[in-house]
């Protein structure tokens, strides 16, 4: 079971214990992790390999990964004595096409349902042959096989769609959705994970806002709670044996209906030495009772999503979010003890324009003046589209690297603390997050190399060049990543169905513009 990334980093996934910790539970399996900087030690062959992908940028390290395991980097190569490749995560369950190639068998959706039905599929199928095995495979609801999918090409190089090669497979699949009411908590916990020796609790998956733009929410829809009884209070006593630090985790923890009574729990006199953190916040929950007992309980900071100091914007992305509830959030956190208030914003949104970038520079100015004491500070990343959302036809604007300069023009004189991140990287994601089958030649060439943008442009031209003589078009850089898309266009995606259809998606997208009007 491999994380492309080091094992401070890929410990503190929460998706990647959940994977290791119900294989390692199994008596009829024998699971070994494996890190780009360290492994387990493998004493017998290795019958399945398996990724998790929760970061597009850490795609091509599942190459070098495979290279360090001796495994056939192309599924097409690998033999019936050769470990079958398995991915899942958040990147994969959105578009698998760019891996497709690389990848056996895909997980599409929640490793609570799917995994269990992996494993045993593998089981009964063992002693048959490699095509036999995914042939069985791919008749279990959302387990994606892409050897049995072929993607149809026109003349000028147009993804038309993509059809099955087999009759007893599905057309279309279905993402996996677990609906237990409990969710889970970590496996490991260790001084050496980058957030050291933290019990991490989750407390809600997805988000009820569901801003235009946002993976997290609408490719983990329903929104879903941990029971407080049988699923929140179990697992933080059960972390509090080995630990005194505990990690409330949620795209927004506040909304759970319960967080009250969780947090008077926590209040007792016996939680006096814990340390709490709690991920990101919606600024309309904070009120004072819950800054104070976050800093009772040891909280640092506290992190609010407000996207932009525009109320246009707000409205533009369905941030249902005023300009009073944070300022509001933040003297409330301020009158309570807590020392820092971490904001997130982002740029390049579809319409944005330099005056909505001015009103969050003024925003947060005029924040940081009125919370004297209160250290402040503003993460902001570009605008990426992203699958399965509703802004997933939008492009990446180039606006948005200016933008980034201005806001560090505007707010670091002010003494505020502003960490951008990397329009180059946001190009890169929004790359792989948009691409369809052919992209893999690319990937294939970035093994191994910077991951830089300068080096992905030059690996996608040579590629580009190459594939010319084999009657293959790469689609165009720009269309890729920076062209609005027609919504009639078919998806690098369009064969995986997310929570919701295309209709509803544009639909949402739609509403969001209608917004607009009415303002």
């Amino acid at each position: 079971m491999a994380f492309p990334n080091i094992y401070a980093i890929g410990i503190t996934s929460l998706g990647f214990q959940i994977i290791w910790s119900m294989l390692a539970q199994r008596v009829d399996v024998n699971v070994h992790r494996l890190f780009t900087d360290q492994e387990e030690k493998i004493s017998k062959q290795c019958d399945v390999f398996g990724i998790s992908l929760s970061w597009e940028l850490d795609g091509p390290i599942l190459l070098d990964l495979l290279e360090r395991k001796k495994i056939p980097l192309w599924s097409d190569q690998r033999k019936d004595d050769d470990p079958i490749v398995f991915g899942g995560g958040q990147v994969l369950t959105a578009n698998p096409e760019p891996f497709a190639p690389f990848l056996d068998v895909v997980l599409l959706g929640d490793g609570e349902i799917l995994i269990p039905k992996f494993i045993d599929s593998l089981k009964e199928s063992k002693g048959h042959t490699r095509r036999e095995r995914l042939l069985s495979l791919a008749q279990i609801p959302g387990i994606y096989v892409p050897s049995f999918y072929s993607p149809i090409y026109s003349t000028d190089g147009k993804l038309t769609s993509i059809n099955t090669n087999n009759q007893n497979i599905p057309d279309f699949l279905n993402k996996q959705t677990y609906t237990g009411n409990t969710l889970t908590h970590s496996s490991v916990i260790t001084p050496d994970a980058a957030w050291p020796d933290i019990h991490m609790v989750e407390v809600v998956r997805s988000c009820p806002e569901l801003c235009r733009f946002c993976l997290a929410s609408y490719l983990n829809l329903p929104f879903r709670t941990s029971s407080l009884t049988q699923g929140l209070i179990p697992a933080v006593e059960k972390g509090l044996k080995v630990t005194k630090r505990i990690g409330l985790l949620g795209a927004s923890v506040t909304q759970h209906p319960e967080f009250p009574e969780l947090l008077n729990w926590l209040n007792k006199d016996s939680f006096d030495d814990i340390r709490l953190s709690v991920s990101s916040v919606r600024a309309s929950t904070v009120n004072s009772e819950m800054a104070t007992i976050l800093a009772k309980r040891n909280a640092k900071s506290l992190t609010i999503a407000i996207e932009s100091g525009s109320e246009r914007i707000r409205q533009l992305i369905n941030k249902k979010l005023s300009e009073e509830e944070i300022y509001n959030a933040a003297r409330y956190a301020k009158e309570g003890g807590i020392k820092n208030l971490k904001l997130y914003g982002m740029v390049g949104l579809p319409t944005e324009e330099s005056i909505d970038i001015e009103k969050t520079a003024n925003l947060i100015i005029k924040l940081n003046k009125q919370c004297a004491g209160l250290r402040i500070t503003l993460g902001v990343s570009t605008f990426v589209p992203k699958a399965q959302t509703p802004f997933q036809w939008h492009g990446v604007r180039h606006i948005a690297d200016k933008r980034l300069k201005y806001l560090a023009k505007k707010l670091k004189p002010n003494g505020i603390q502003f960490r951008p991140e990397s329009y180059r990287s946001s190009v890169i994601q929004a790359l792989i997050s948009r691409s369809d089958r052919r992209l893999a030649h690319v990937i294939a060439r970035m093994r191994g190399s910077n991951n830089s943008l300068g080096n992905w442009k030059k690996a996608y031209k040579e590629i580009e060049n190459e594939l010319v003589s084999e009657e293959i078009k790469l689609p165009k850089w720009d269309e890729i990543i920076h062209e609005e898309w027609d919504q009639n266009k078919f998806l690098p995606w369009s064969h995986i169905n997310g929570p919701l259809n295309t209709k509803q998606l544009q639909l949402h997208n739609l509403q969001s513009f209608k917004q607009l009007k009415n303002i």
